[in-house]
């Protein structure tokens, strides 16, 4: 194991950061980078080499090359998700390699570089990651906000902790009300980034001449009208995060033009001749199949691909009806009233029985219109004015779900109830529910549960 001059000085106790990687010259530049940062660096050349080091003593950060004597990077990406899940780890790629790029983030990356390495890149993923948060950080910085004790609502707080400490792009995917703007604002404010803007644009609401000076600002005279230099979005969302909502609506020509900037993370102003750079985490949703539109040729897949790193679903309210009434107690709760109403036994039996289409959302609708027409201080099922035929009832239990999505729904609860009463064991849960391990961990693969 190589010592470093930035370790031979002595002095106040500082961050400490683990280089991994073969070439002497590439160790050399960073060292010397991270000693003008005020940083301790420790240098080894290999995967053995690094997981003694990670053994022996704590470091705030990891950088390693993805290619190494006896191994890849992504070996000790792993290594580190399992055994020192509090260190972020970046990865070096070679220019052009999207994909191992990709692959690292998955695996719990927290951002990556490409070679050749730029000095300003790396300081600047340096200062990122040694500011971001512990994952014992306390829960009351907005987690409380997702109600609800289900499996589902379990595994979508466990993802939105993972994903607060990368850098990858992600994509919420859900249905209509469920919750993905919430969970896009989560993962902002629990992120290096929560100091910053959080800017959502709602795709479908703008029109399309207008999006690119939207998107990336114009210059003062660039067309009729432009009496003054204006920012666009990704100047705003600077050091922060820009939510892109409802993605699927963005017209072909402005999707290159995204695709563009998120690669180069450079953005070019309307009427301007040069690019300027721009920091910003980008997080996209949408309510529609995203592989679908790709299939159908309305979504380019190269920025599928971009966008969509790392996935996460929002569940449906359907898939967590034992959340109705933790969710009716609170939204009744801020509707105000003293005291607050009441749901009657039978007003939540209706409400459990029915299919809410528009979700959380749509819930919401539902109470506040009941708290406004009811007599008393209880809410009766009379008062909830749910369709019938709309809810599906009990003796359908689906509601307007396809029968592939009411089966996977089921599937999806019986797997995360099995998973949280072996306390995570996969292979116990695949006795319980009465499958191989292989055949579980297809079922995993299949229905994108984490």
């Amino acid at each position: 194991m190589s010592a470093t001059r930035s370790e031979r000085r002595p002095g106040a106790e500082l961050n400490r950061v683990l280089v991994v990687d073969d070439e002497a010259d590439i160790r050399e530049l960073i060292d010397l980078t991270l000693a003008r940062m005020g940083l301790l660096a420790e240098c080894v050349g290999s995967v053995a080499e690094a997981r003694v080091a990670l053994d022996a003593q704590s470091f705030q950060l990891c950088l390693t090359d993805m290619r190494l004597p006896d191994g890849v990077g992504l070996d000790i990406v792993r290594h580190i998700s399992e055994h020192h899940a509090q260190t972020p780890v970046a990865v070096i790629t070679a220019f052009g390699s999207a994909e191992n790029a990709v692959a690292a983030l998955k695996a719990g990356a927290f951002d990556y570089l490409a070679k050749p390495v730029g000095l300003e890149q790396l300081r600047a993923l340096v200062k990122s990651a040694l500011r971001l948060p512990g994952a014992d950080k306390e829960e009351g910085d907005g987690m409380a906000a997702l109600i609800g004790d289900s499996p589902a609502m379990e595994q979508v707080r466990t993802m939105i902790g993972k994903l607060a400490r990368s850098q990858a792009p992600i994509y919420i995917s859900g249905e209509s009300g469920s919750g993905k703007e919430l969970a896009a604002r989560l993962i902002h404010a629990r992120s290096n980034r929560g100091g910053a803007a959080f800017v959502p644009v709602n795709c479908g609401a703008i029109p399309e001449n207008l999006m690119e000076s939207e998107f990336f600002g114009y210059r003062k005279g660039a067309f009729t009208g432009a009496d003054s230099e204006r920012e666009g979005f990704f100047q705003a969302a600077s050091g922060g995060t820009l939510f892109l909502d409802e993605v699927a609506d963005l017209p072909l020509a402005m999707q290159v033009k995204l695709l563009r900037a998120i690669q180069e993370k450079r953005v070019r102003k309307v009427g301007a001749v040069s690019e300027e750079p721009v920091d910003v985490r980008i997080i996209c949703a949408t309510h529609r199949n995203l592989r679908d539109c790709v299939d159908k040729g309305a979504f380019r897949q190269d920025l599928y691909y971009r966008l969509n790193v790392i996935e996460l679903r929002m569940p449906s309210l359907r898939e967590r009806v034992e959340d109705i009434a933790p969710l009716v107690d609170c939204i009744l709760a801020r509707l105000g009233g003293e005291p607050p109403p009441r749901l009657s036994a039978a007003a939540l039996k209706a409400m459990q029985l029915y299919a809410f289409p528009g979700n959380v959302r749509e819930l919401e609708n539902v109470l506040e219109r009941a708290t406004a027409l009811r007599s008393g201080d209880l809410i009766e099922a009379e008062d909830l004015y749910l369709e019938p035929g709309e809810g599906g009832g009990e003796e359908l239990g689906r509601g307007s779900e396809s029968l592939d999505d009411y089966l996977n729904r089921l599937e999806r609860q019986a797997i995360l109830e099995a998973i949280q009463k072996t306390d995570g064991n996969r292979t116990a849960a695949a006795r319980l529910l009465g499958v191989t391990f292989r055949s579980l961990r297809y079922r995993l693969e299949r229905l994108g549960i984490e």
